[in-house]
C-alpha cells in the first residue's frame, strides 16, 4: 500500500530530523572527541530526536479543528532543544564529568513531561499513541515481563557460549542484582524521556509506515537496519572508536532483533509503552549486571558477530509469530 500525500510530507519532515540530526551533531561529537572531550552528553540528546521528529511532522502537517497534545509536544520540543545545547556546551566546556551532568536535564525534564502527559484529555493522548493502557485487555505488563526473561535468558546463552557460566550464577545470587532492579523502577520516571524519544519515532511512527508500504515482515526489518545505523556516530566516537566497523554491525543485528520484538510488542498492545519499558530495561540492565553505567570505549572481535547473532535469536525468531503472520494475510 502506497504512502498517502500527508504521510509522504510527514516522513520527509521526520527523516529530516530524525535522521539528519545525528549527522550535523555527529559531526560536532567527531571533533569534541578528537579534542579528547567527554562526548556523553551527544548520546544523551540523539535519543530525543526521532519523537521530535514526529511532532515537528504532526505539527506541520495538522489538519484544520486537529486537536493536537500541545502542551505535551511542545514540552518535548523544548527539552530536545536542552539537550542539543547541553551536548553543545560539553563541546566547548569540557571540565565536568558530562556522564553525569547530561543526565540532570533528562531528569528535570521527564518529570515536567509527565505532568504535562497527564494533564492532556485521555482521548487526545489516545489518538496520538501516547494512551497508558493501549488496547484494552493487552496485558502490557505481560510482555514486559518476558522481554526482561528473554533477556536473561540471551545472557545466560551469552556467559555459557563464552564459558562464564559462572558470572551469570554470581548476578542472579547476589542480593545486591535485587536491589538494583528496585531502584529501576523508580529510575524509569526521572528518564523515560530519552526512551519515549526513541520509540515513539520508531515504533509509533516509522515503522507502522514501513509497514504500511513494505509489508509487516518487510517494514520492521527495513526498520531495524535503518535504526542500527542512526547510531552510526554513536558507535563511531563513542561505543567503540577502536573497532568501529564491527560496532556497527553489532549494532544492525542487535536493532533487527529488538525491531522485531518491540514490534511484536507494541503490535500485541498497541501501547507505545510496552516498548518504551523494553528499551528501558535494555540501556539500564548494564548497571544492574556490572555496576557500571559507562558502555563507551568498547573493543569488538570479529567471532561475536556470529556470536551476537546466536544469542539474538531469542528475539529473531518473533518474525515468525503469529501477530506478523497474521497482519500479512
Amino acid at each position: 500500500m502506497k504512502w498517502n500525500e500527508t504521510e509522504k510530507k510527514q516522513l520527509i519532515i521526520f527523516a529530516l530530523t530524525a535522521f539528519g540530526l545525528p549527522v550535523l551533531m555527529g559531526i560536532l561529537m567527531g571533533i569534541s572527541y578528537y579534542r579528547g572531550n567527554d562526548v556523553t552528553a551527544f548520546p544523551t540528546a540523539q535519543m530525543f530526536y526521532p519523537a521530535a521528529g514526529v511532532i515537528l511532522a504532526r505539527l506541520f502537517t495538522k489538519r484544520e479543528g486537529e486537536v493536537l497534545p500541545k502542551k505535551f509536544y511542545f514540552g518535548f520540543l523544548a527539552t530536545t532543544a536542552v539537550m542539543i545545547i547541553t551536548a553543545v556546551i560539553s563541546m566547548i566546556w569540557s571540565q565536568p564529568d558530562w556522564t553525569v551532568l547530561a543526565q540532570i536535564p533528562v531528569i528535570v525534564f521527564s518529570i515536567v513531561l509527565l505532568i504535562l502527559l497527564c494533564v492532556e484529555k485521555k482521548e487526545v493522548r489516545r489518538s496520538y499513541g501516547l494512551s497508558f493502557t493501549g488496547k484494552p485487555n493487552a496485558k502490557s505488563w505481560l510482555y514486559m515481563l518476558l522481554f526482561f526473561v528473554l533477556y536473561m535468558l540471551r545472557l545466560l546463552f551469552s556467559c555459557a557460549l563464552e564459558g562464564q557460566t559462572s558470572v551469570f550464577v554470581e548476578i542472579v545470587t547476589d542480593p545486591m542484582t535485587y536491589f538494583m532492579l528496585l531502584s529501576l523502577v523508580i529510575s524509569f520516571f526521572l528518564s523515560f524521556s530519552a526512551f519515549l524519544g526513541e520509540e515513539y519515532g520508531w515504533r509509533y511512527f516509522f515503522g507502522p509506515l514501513l509497514q504500511k508500504r513494505f509489508g509487516l515482515k518487510g517494514g520492521v526489518l527495513i526498520l531495524g537496519v535503518a535504526w542500527g545505523l542512526w547510531h552510526l556516530p554513536i558507535n563511531i566516537f563513542y561505543y567503540s572508536p577502536d573497532t568501529w566497523m564491527i560496532s556497527v554491525l553489532l549494532q544492525i543485528i542487535t536493532c533487527v532483533s529488538f525491531a522485531i520484538f518491540f514490534g511484536y510488542g507494541y503490535l500485541k498492545t498497541e501501547n507505545i509503552w510496552v516498548p518504551v519499558v523494553m528499551h528501558y530495561i535494555n540501556n539500564n540492565m548494564i548497571a544492574v549486571l556490572t555496576g557500571s553505567t559507562d558502555i563507551s570505549g568498547n573493543v569488538y572481535r570479529w567471532q561475536d558477530v556470529p556470536l551476537t547473532l546466536l544469542v539474538d535469536a531469542v528475539f529473531i525468531l518473533f518474525l515468525f509469530s503469529k501477530v506478523y503472520r497474521r497482519k500479512e494475510k
